[in-house]
């Protein structure tokens, strides 16, 4: 039973997280459109701010997709289990990064 509640927890979790990431990348698409005046004096600023966007955008994409696993890994059962030793990964770990791919031992030969 106990472990249904963390399941739940972890869940309710996992899925703010990827509300909150899916919302940061709705304003980060806003942010790297053309919306820039095609005569603006700076064009090397434009496009230092578009490459940021971007680059933004990568990472929050990249953080989706593990949030994504997590709660897929939760559906098949395989959730807190490290994805190249197959032992199971830390509590501690999970609490601080509920999408953690690997434990800390393999985590940390990355």
């Amino acid at each position: 039973m106990a472990g249904d509640v963390v399941s739940t927890d972890v869940r309710a979790a996992l899925v703010a997280e990827r509300d909150e990431l899916l919302s940061q990348l709705s304003g980060v698409g806003a942010q790297a459109g053309d919306h820039y005046d095609a005569n603006f004096a700076d064009s090397s600023q434009v496009t230092a701010e578009r490459g940021e966007a971007e680059a933004l955008a990568t990472k929050l994409r990249e953080t989706l997709a593990d949030v994504e696993r997590a709660l897929d890994k939760l559906d098949d059962g395989t959730y807190g289990i490290c994805e190249v030793c197959g032992k199971p990964i830390g509590e501690a770990r999970l609490e601080a990064m509920p999408a953690a791919r690997r434990c800390i031992a393999c985590a940390s030969k990355r």
